[in-house]
């Protein structure tokens, strides 16, 4: 008898082993259509992770080069970690990194719904269906002199008498900063960062000696990149508002622009840029 049991004992044993190493071993696939994704270049990579009972689980580390193609968009994952996922998000990692936890710049995020996410940047900001930007033309940091006065942008609503934020844009979650630009002959230029609309940017790489307004913006009079000429005249450019990774290693707008115009060549007054969420931000699905 009590060799009968020792005997179905260990024959259990080898099953729930076996049935453990099987589910180890076993993998599905996830797949990423995703299509609006830009190149990192050497310093930072794309990484995507699983939620599975509230824990990140990594799937995988993949790179895009200048056509948008991703270097990867199929990974085998464990088949019980995939089943067990809720959500999927994707994030922007140094590379090499070192940690093995999501950073805090999270770019992408969906919830499964039986097989599939529909990804979105609720990871960057909660809503943007109700953003706009207003602006006026001036140069407030310089002399006053009438080649001056076109060649600045500050984005300031004082069309009834006092100067207002001229941005509505959503709080942005951290990771994330705010980032005006101009463009000018193809190149664009910093107006500076901000994470809010109310107050100074946090840079004038252009601007002139004179204190400027306490709201985001830019004069163009000074430091003047090769092959542009300052004082220069901003009606007719392109006027953009970018969403860009912190920290950022790009001197050019990122992905994300919500707001994008041109400057009217005969503006007065105050402008206002156009909602470009539609064009600019990235969509695609994640299936498993």
């Amino acid at each position: 008898m009590k060799y009968t049991l020792l005997f179905l004992a260990m024959t259990a044993f080898v099953f729930v082993s076996c049935s453990d190493d099987d589910d180890n071993a076993t993998t599905s696939t996830l797949t990423l259509n995703l299509t609006g994704l830009e190149d990192l270049g050497d310093a930072y990579r794309y990484e995507g992770w699983v939620i599975v009972n509230g824990t990140p689980v990594s799937t995988g580390i993949f790179s895009v080069d200048d056509a948008g193609k991703l270097s990867q968009t199929k990974f085998n994952i464990p088949t019980a970690t995939l089943s067990a996922a809720t959500k999927f998000v994707l994030t922007i990692e140094p590379h090499p990194d070192k940690d093995k936890n999501p950073s805090k710049t999270k770019y992408l995020a969906g919830d499964f719904t039986n097989n599939t996410a529909t990804i979105g940047t609720s990871t960057v900001a909660s809503n943007f269906s109700n953003i706009a930007g207003k602006y006026i033309i001036a140069a407030p940091t310089g002399t006053a002199a009438m080649n001056e006065a076109n060649s600045g942008i500050w984005f300031i609503d004082n069309s009834s008498g006092s100067m207002m934020a001229g941005l509505n844009l959503p709080t942005l979650n951290e990771g994330w900063k705010y980032e005006g630009w101009v463009v000018i002959d193809g190149k664009p230029l910093t107006t500076g960062t901000f994470t809010a609309t109310n107050v100074a940017d946090m840079a004038a790489p252009f601007s002139g000696t004179k204190s400027g307004p306490a709201f985001p913006g830019e004069d163009f009079l000074k430091n003047a990149p090769t092959g542009i000429t300052f004082p220069t005249d901003l009606r007719g450019k392109t006027a953009v508002i970018s969403i860009e990774p912190s920290p950022d290693n790009s001197t050019k707008p990122f992905t994300l622009k919500p707001l994008a115009g041109m400057i009217p060549a005969n503006h007065t007054g105050v402008g206002s840029i156009a909602n470009n969420v539609m064009a600019s931000f990235p969509k695609g699905t994640v299936t498993r």
